[in-house]
């Protein structure tokens, strides 16, 4: 549950991978996972030298409005492999738009796990009974190329550069498809 928009957010399943939302007994794997200077390098953030600083990641998510989950494998459920989430998501002022982020560890590039778990993400946020979203808006470095590949083989759309923040702006709205495909 995200702590500022009292929205429940499920855990999540794809045929390789189980997403749940990340708690501070997830602390070291988040440390180990977040260590990897490649892993941050697009991101926010340092790498993760400390414990303290694993859970300080946590519970900002936790605190956010939006969710974070680990993506752990089915075959390990405890092998954390990376983070995804949704943020930026305000239910009480604007419910249909939301930012979306991911992440995944070196060890996993190019296997398609990224691009399975974004589309589960984005059926349950174009999903009536899950966020209802409309579009869903992500930004990301130019010269994050994989990211960039896959948001397009997702169907996002690039819309703008922020030159002033050195971002590309992609975005995906919600069909209206009765099958609720995205």
């Amino acid at each position: 549950m995200s702590a500022s928009s009292g929205f429940e957010f499920p855990g999540l399943e794809t045929e390789r991978t189980v997403l749940r939302i990340l708690t501070l007994d997830d602390a070291e794997a988040v440390r180990v996972h977040f260590s990897d200077p490649a892993v941050t390098r697009f991101m926010d953030i340092e790498p993760c030298e400390s414990i303290e600083e694993a859970r300080e990641i946590i519970q900002f998510h936790l605190d956010d409005r939006g969710c974070r989950w680990g993506v752990f494998l089915r075959s390990d459920p405890e092998d954390l492999i990376g983070t995804c989430g949704f943020h930026a998501w305000y239910p009480d002022q604007n419910p249909q738009e939301s930012s979306l982020g991911y992440d995944l560890a070196r060890s996993h590039w190019g296997l398609g796990f990224m691009q399975e778990v974004v589309r589960e993400m984005l059926l349950f946020a174009f999903d009536p009974g899950g966020m209802n979203l409309r579009r869903i808006v992500v930004d990301v470095e130019p010269e994050n190329e994989r990211s960039i590949r896959l948001l397009e083989r997702l169907g996002f759309k690039r819309v703008k550069d922020r030159f002033d923040e050195g971002m590309a702006w992609f975005v995906l709205r919600r069909r209206h498809d009765p099958t609720g495909s995205v």
